[in-house]
């Protein structure tokens, strides 16, 4: 059983004129995700994006990507004929499989808008070279309760009461805003991935938390997560890992 935290500053960071891109995994330059990966989780960045600009369109294939805004919105479009913005509360998943083309830009309009601030995160998927598919639903209103929600799963247990589907049935997505001094509970799983998006919290094993901080859990799980300040956590529960 592990805990290991790593804090805000000890991340990868790639910047350039529009983009500063801050990278749990090493991801720019890196051809080796796996090497990486803490169990299924190979990327998993914090991208502030400057107004009018973005990703123009670039392929993936066999991959399952989570895209979670916090601030701002995110245009996506792709090969498939999906386009929508994509803001905070919505979630949103990209499942590549065979091959998919897209672009991903800050959704103002204007060079004078607003910069967008999103967490992006990709898994395998279970089966190799399925077709291409697209998912998004606003889960806000679940949210608002301060309790723990599903937004992005495979699992079994939780499929009824996920937001969104993702093809790996090893994985799910939880997240939470949370008031002043309420709590959740890290999930029980042989991997684990917590993630302090905004405020400040404490969590048991792992001490003080600020935004930006992350926690890789291995054969751990069943600490409460405390916030101290309003906050957003992602957390990852895996029962596999990326081979």
């Amino acid at each position: 059983m592990t805990v290991h935290v790593i804090r805000s500053e000890d991340r990868s960071r790639w910047r350039v004129d529009w983009l500063d891109s801050r990278q749990s995994f090493p991801v720019t330059g890196n051809f080796d995700l796996a090497a990486h990966a803490h169990g299924l989780l190979m990327v998993h960045n914090q991208d502030t994006v400057g107004p009018g600009e973005g990703f123009d369109t670039h392929r993936h294939r066999d991959v399952e990507i989570i895209t979670w805004v916090l601030e701002g919105s995110v245009l996506h479009q792709d090969s498939a004929g999906n386009s929508g913005l994509i803001y905070p509360g919505l979630a949103q998943r990209m499942s590549a499989g065979t091959g998919i083309l897209h672009s991903e830009k800050n959704g103002s309009t204007s060079y004078s808008g607003d910069r967008v601030e999103v967490v992006q995160m990709w898994i395998p998927p279970d089966t190799a070279g399925i077709t291409p598919n697209y998912q998004e639903l606003d889960v806000a209103a679940a949210l608002s309760t301060g309790e723990l929600v599903p937004v992005a799963s495979g699992m079994r247990r939780h499929l009824p009461d996920a937001a969104i589907g993702i093809r790996n049935r090893f994985a799910t997505l939880h997240a939470a805003r949370l008031a002043p001094g309420q709590k959740v509970t890290v999930p029980d799983a042989p991997f684990g991935h917590v993630f302090l998006a905004r405020g400040t919290a404490t969590m048991e094993g792992a001490g003080p938390l600020e935004a930006g901080d992350a926690v890789r859990l291995t054969a751990d799980g069943g600490q409460r997560l405390t916030a101290l300040e309003p906050a957003e956590v992602l957390i990852w529960e895996m029962h596999a890992e990326f081979e």
